[in-house]
């Protein structure tokens, strides 16, 4: 059977973007997320991007990762969906809401040229207890506290930010320490549901550079919901002044953390190419 899609990137974060309605009932979406990720047997991607009715919100964002494992929320994920929504006529408005399993969330397009260049998130405000992460953890909140893996020791803070995020901010960044900890960090036992690993260097009050290991996707070029998670942990730890810019592998991020606790995150979506994966 053919499926057709259209591949996009958010600053080198790249998805697979499907309608539901074109997808065959008898197609597992699990399965599918993981066939058609597959770099060297599918078209190849970080994450499917299902495009769905809402009766909450204008329209509804399913994220899979490249594994097969759902997400509740991605934030490179939901500025390209909401790119892909504006150009398809599903949301004949430059502002609307997206209903994901993490909650309802207020995008904003960004239009230049007569096209979507741009795309803010309202991503809302990241959560501090424990069990709501989840972390096993004692105290009110997991906060520079001492994790041990791979025969080094990190002082790691952990939040939930739609999914759960743990912060590690280091002198010098390396992608071998993304590559040889993200996957420990990831699959400790302290987080039951696995975490995302967010490795952090404060180049400035204004200016961090961030690579990230995604759970269920590994080491990529950007993650939305890490950048926001990581501005708002280096604000809480008054690292950083309430705007921030955000370099990541795939370019650049803008993080704004309003007073009210809620952050913006903007960013660029652009298409890379569409067509009709034959899913046998």
């Amino acid at each position: 059977m053919f499926i057709p899609f259209k591949k996009m990137h958010g600053a080198g974060n790249d998805f697979i973007v499907i309608k539901e309605e074109d997808i065959p009932d008898n197609v597992e979406l699990q399965q599918l997320a993981r066939s058609c990720c597959h770099r060297n047997f599918g078209i190849g991607a970080d994450g499917l991007l299902v495009v769905a009715a809402s009766q909450a919100a204008d329209v509804k964002m399913i994220y899979y990762n490249s594994d097969g494992s759902i997400a509740n929320m991605c934030g490179n994920g939901i500025r390209c969906f909401s790119k892909f929504v504006f150009d398809e006529g599903l949301a004949n408005k430059e502002n609307f809401k997206v209903e994901t399993l993490a909650g309802i969330y207020r995008v904003d397009v960004k239009i230049a040229n007569h096209k979507v260049e741009f795309v803010k998130v309202n991503m809302g405000r990241m959560y501090f207890k424990p069990e709501e992460i989840p972390v096993v953890h004692d105290g009110p909140h997991f906060i520079k506290q001492k994790i041990h893996g791979g025969g080094k020791v990190f002082e790691a803070t952990t939040v939930l930010m739609g999914v759960p995020h743990t912060v590690i901010f280091l002198d010098k960044l390396s992608d071998d320490d993304v590559r040889n900890f993200g996957p420990i960090i990831e699959n400790m036992e302290i987080f039951p549901h696995k975490t995302n690993v967010n490795f952090v260097e404060v180049v400035s009050r204004g200016l961090v550079h961030v690579k990230t290991w995604e759970r269920g996707a590994g080491f990529t070029l950007a993650c939305g919901t890490g950048v926001t998670s990581v501005c708002g942990v280096a604000h809480y730890l008054d690292l950083v002044d309430s705007e921030v810019e955000v370099i990541i592998d795939g370019g650049r991020l803008q993080v704004i953390i309003k007073d009210d606790g809620t952050m913006d995150m903007e960013g660029p979506a652009e298409d890379i190419c569409e067509g009709k994966y034959y899913y046998k």
